[in-house]
């Protein structure tokens, strides 16, 4: 095995090898970031470490020698294939990772409790989350899959539907000092929180077979998340998903109030590039995710809306 101490100061071959390539001191200093004077000096250390002149000199111009040529040759040939042995490397890197983008909501309450199970069937796949309530363009982006809440209309993509959703009423067990509605119709008495972004109370209050107007003023809120937290402190009566309400239906933070679901006009979906498709880590998410999809629905008490 080579000694590796006896190699050339490396910048130096660098430098020789830029000034070899261009013919030129400047135009090789330009492209390392030094000055012509210390790739000169460079090269003029590694001439006496070699015992050899690898560059004839005629004021500011330079001509390569011979040996210099051969010498100049050699390293470049080095340099591509320790160029190529990184390129490989951080191709095989890539080959590893697995970007996945999801609604916030979805992100921190379904999937990321379950990610470390995925996480320890594949220890050598780097997983990175995000979470965005923005409709990324997975192909400028890198991403690699998508989990969207939506119709399912997504052009150029793979797509499958992993899931529906449904939403229903849930209360802090505290509300008006555990006062809470015990029908329906009761609601019109309570504080009805609202989410911008999504359902209205209508769709729900039509399968509960009540009349009741839309809530108008008071608290309008942005985020689902924030809009359990809401509920949770006792600020009044949240419409939910029932995929992302689990968390504190189970801790006791919120109860579901009455059997009457209404069906989200939305469902959530696997997206992704027909390239993404064909990379192994992609393919072991996905199946790994309707599995996860399929045990959910089993042990969530899976709503059942009237009339199915």
């Amino acid at each position: 095995m080579a000694d590796l101490r006896k190699l050339p100061n490396l910048s130096a071959l660098r430098a020789f090898e830029a000034a070899a390539r261009h013919g030129s001191f400047s135009r090789a200093a330009d492209e390392i970031h030094v000055t012509p004077g210390a790739v000169s000096h460079q090269i003029r250390a590694l001439e006496d470490d070699l015992g050899v002149v690898l560059f004839t000199r005629h004021g500011k111009r330079i001509t390569i020698t011979e040996q210099g040529q051969r010498f100049a040759d050699t390293i470049r040939r080095s340099l591509n294939e320790i160029a190529v042995a990184a390129e490989a490397l951080k191709i095989d890197a890539k080959q590893k990772r697995l970007t996945i983008s999801a609604l916030p909501s979805f992100a921190s309450r379904w999937l990321a409790p379950r990610l470390w199970k995925f996480i320890d069937l594949y220890p050598d796949t780097e997983v990175i989350l995000q979470s965005s309530s923005h409709l990324h363009d997975l192909t400028r982006e890198s991403i690699d899959v998508g989990l969207r809440f939506g119709k399912g209309n997504y052009p150029g993509l793979v797509v499958e539907k992993l899931m529906d959703d449904f939403y229903y009423p849930v209360a802090s067990p505290h509300y008006r000092d555990g006062n809470l509605p015990q029908s329906p119709q009761d609601l019109e008495q309570c504080s009805l929180l609202r989410m911008d972004s999504e359902a209205s109370w209508q769709p729900w209050f039509e399968a509960a077979g009540i009349a009741l107007a839309e809530p108008s003023g008071g608290l309008l809120i942005e985020d689902a998340s924030m809009l359990l937290r809401s509920a949770s402190d006792g600020l009044g009566i949240a419409l939910t998903r029932h995929t992302i309400a689990l968390q504190e239906i189970a801790s006791g933070e919120l109860v579901r109030l009455f059997d009457v679901v209404a069906r989200s006009p939305m469902s959530y979906y696997f997206a992704c590039t027909p390239e993404a498709m064909a990379k192994p880590q992609v393919q072991a998410f996905h199946h790994w995710l309707r599995q996860e999809v399929k045990h959910f629905k089993v042990l969530s008490n899976w709503p059942q809306p009237a009339g199915n």
